[in-house]
Formats: C-alpha cells, structure tokens, sequence
C-alpha cells in the first residue's frame, strides 16, 4: 500500500506541526516532556512514548497541546499494536470538532489507523464499533492530500485509503453475523449476513457467513441446503480482491469445503457444480424457485420411474436391500421364506446341467452394475427344462422364496418350468452313437 511509507515518514512529523505557534507551554519541563515523547516516536518505541505521554497528561492535564496529545496517543497505540486502545483513544479525537480543520497528514493518520485497528479487535464494544464507522466513512469520503504531494501520488494512495475504509465498514457490517454464528443464533445469523451482502454484495465474506447460517438452518429446515450451497459455491468463486477476502483462504478453505458439501448433498456430479459456479457468480442471492435435490430425492425419483417403468427391478430392489441388511436372514426366514415373489427378470448366468437343466443361476442386473451383472438368485426346477438354454439371454419367471445366503449373496426359489418365460433354448445336441462291446 502507498500509504503505508507515507505512514511513517509522517507519524511524529504531523503531530508536531499541529502542535504549534497560537499555543504554548506551561513552562520548560512541559515542553522537555514533549520533545522526548517526540523523540520516543523517532525511535519507533511507542511503549516509551506511552510512558512518557502518560507523564505529560497527569502534569499537565489542561496543557494547549491536550488536542494534539490525544492525537499523539492513537498514533503511539498503533505503534505498539494495542487495537482496542486504539480505537479508545480515538474517539474523543474524532468528536472534537476542532479535527476536521486539522492538517491532512493528522486527519489521514489517524483515520488510517482507526480503520486498521477496527479489523484487528475481534469482539469490539459499541462504542468502539461506532468510532470506528466514523472514521471509515470520513476516510472513504477524505480528498484533502497532505502537503507536498503530487497528484498521481495522492490519487494512488486516496485509492488505497478508500480500500482500508471498505474493509473496516465489510467487517463491521459482518460483524454480528459472526457473533451470531459463534452464539449459535442461526436465524439471527442469516438475517445479518443477508443485511451485510445487500451492503456488499461482492464480498466473500459475507457470502460464506450466509452460507454457514443456512447449513445450520438445514438441520431443521432441509429447504434451507440449497441456498446454503449456492452461496458456498459464491464464496469460492468471487474476485476475492472484489470481494475484499484472502485469496489463499478462500482457495484452501472455501473451495474445498464447497465441494466436498455439494458432493454429499447432491452426489458427484462435475458438470452441476460447474454450472453451480457459473450460476453464483451472477446474483448475491439465487433466482426464485431455485433448489439443488438432494441424493435421497434423486434416488427416489429414480425408483419411482424406475416402479413405472421397470416393476420387476423395483421389486427386486427392495428384496435385495432388506436381505443384504444387518437382519437379512431374519427377513428372510420372518418374511420371505416360502411366499410366491411377483415376475422378476434377469440374465441367464450358468445352466447345470448346461442341457436339459434342473437347475438355472442367474443374475438381476442393477443400476450399478449393469455391465458386470453378478450371479444372485439360483432357479431350482421343479422338472428339466426341455433344451439347451443359451447363457446370456434373458428371461422372466415367477416362484417361491427357498433359501437364501448373504455370504455370498444366493437367493434360491423354486420354480415350475412353465413359470420360466422369455429364455432362449436351442435343441440338444444329439448322443454320438458308440458301439456295444
């Protein structure tokens, strides 16, 4: 920042020109008091310089310089990084209405230093709260540069002065949103963060507390993940010299933290979370009737068309979920066992034998596993099928529930041949004649 050197070369050298002809000192020793604070600054050791500004209050509390003394303190506060006495100091300074006609280079600093102190104090009274609004919004506004300094150089540093006044308002206005997300306060929380990003709309922050407000929110209100997600997916992809955050935060905490909620909300899907980003980056709040389904939704979604488009998969479904559960084989002896299934349909698998067989090994194909079908259910004839049936094809059959092992999964039934439809059977290959001996 520009203004950060202009800082130090100016930090004692204002004070002491505001500190000059219409006024003076008590007598010798008040000003030897001074000229050692000033030497304290000079040195850079502000805890002296406190020391020392101490001594010239209590002896000369009502001195001409008592003004610029308080002015002396924010500054030396700063130097020592003390933020609340910072902000303490300051105002009085800043309801004095003698500060306004005060040098630039006084004006510039000790707002600046207000400012900075503000971000640095992480429960601030209201007080403290309100004078450091003060001094954001007089800096965001001030236009007076210090003397001697150009016009490319003032217009550079008001820029980054205008910059440190937007970060002090953006914490002050995120401010209870966090406090009320440390108290819990979930709808407190979301109330104030809304109330933040209409202020600023670009900021990350306020983004991500909106966000957080609402993931808590969705533990008793599902309806609230969606906007929970899509101002994750916000703060992870704002401008974050826009949005006035930390880069690094953002890419490191943010973004993985998006994803990894998208994907357990919604399940992987790359090309949504893309669009989800794209989307975010154009409103601070989503457009009305948006929401993200949840995995629970898409799934039973999928099983309600799956019921009326495919009712034999949908069965077996439920029948392979409830056996495949810890009490899988109570459900079966409980509930299965011996009951006539409704038409399934599956994928011939093995035939034993392979012609005429009593026996057919089958597999249901699933969603999941629809290129690799894995054996699961065994047909137990009561008769030979009558040919040779050809292993791959498909086939449909209707009949009762007989065994079942979970390791590995077997579902045997029992099955009349009649009841086996749809499968493709060749003849079988005739006996070679042999000779008798």
């Amino acid at each position: 920042m520009h203004f950060v050197a202009w800082i130090v070369l100016c930090a004692i050298g204002t004070a002491t020109a505001a500190a000059q002809p219409q006024k003076n000192y008590e007598d010798r020793e008040e000003f030897d008091v001074y000229d050692e604070v000033t030497k304290d600054f000079r040195a850079n050791n502000f805890s002296k310089a406190l020391t020392d500004l101490e001594h010239w209050s209590e002896k000369y509390p009502d001195s001409d310089f008592k003004d610029d003394r308080q002015i002396l303190y924010v500054q030396a506060y700063a130097g020592a990084t003390q933020a609340p006495k910072v902000l303490d100091a300051a105002g009085g300074v800043l309801a004095n209405d003698r500060f306004a006609s005060a040098n630039p280079a006084t004006v510039i600093r000790v707002l600046y230093d207000v400012v900075s102190a503000i971000q640095r104090v992480p429960d601030p009274s209201p007080q403290q709260i309100a004078t450091a609004a003060k001094a954001a919004g007089l800096l965001d506004s001030y236009d007076t540069p210090p003397e001697g300094a150009t016009a490319p150089a003032w217009a550079a540093t008001r820029a980054d002065l205008r910059s440190a006044a937007q970060a002090a308002l953006l914490y002050i206005a995120i401010l209870p949103a966090s406090r009320a997300m440390k108290a819990n306060d979930c709808s407190g929380a979301e109330a104030a963060a809304m109330k933040a990003i209409e202020q600023f709309p670009e900021s990350v922050q306020a983004a991500w507390l909106l966000a957080l407000a609402n993931i808590c929110l969705a533990k008793s209100d599902p309806a609230k993940s969606s906007l929970a997600l899509y101002e994750l997916a916000r703060a992870s992809s704002l401008d974050p010299v826009k949005g006035m955050a930390d880069g690094k935060w953002q890419q490191a905490t943010v973004l993985p933290y998006m994803e990894k909620s998208y994907t357990q909300f919604h399940g992987a899907d790359p090309r949504g979370l893309k669009e989800l980003k794209e989307l975010a980056q154009q409103s601070p709040l989503p457009p009305a009737g948006f929401v993200i389904k949840s995995v629970a939704e898409i799934e039973g979604e999928q099983e309600a068309k799956l019921e009326i488009e495919h009712p034999e998969l949908a069965l077996w479904m439920k029948i392979r979920q409830a056996l495949s559960g810890i009490d899988g084989e109570h459900y079966f002896e409980s509930e299965l066992k011996g009951v006539s299934i409704p038409e399934l349909q599956g994928v011939l698998v093995e035939a034993r034998p392979a012609c005429r067989p009593t026996e057919l090994r089958v597999a249901i194909r699933l969603p999941s596993d629809a290129r690799n079908p894995r054996e699961n259910v065994a047909l137990k004839l009561e008769k030979p099928l009558i040919g040779k049936p050809e292993i791959g094809s498909e086939l449909h059959w209707t009949g009762v529930a007989a065994a079942f092992s979970k390791e590995p999964f077997l579902l045997t039934m029992d099955v009349e041949p009649f009841n086996v439809k749809k499968l493709t059977v060749s003849p079988c290959q005739p006996m070679p004649r042999r000779k008798l001996t």
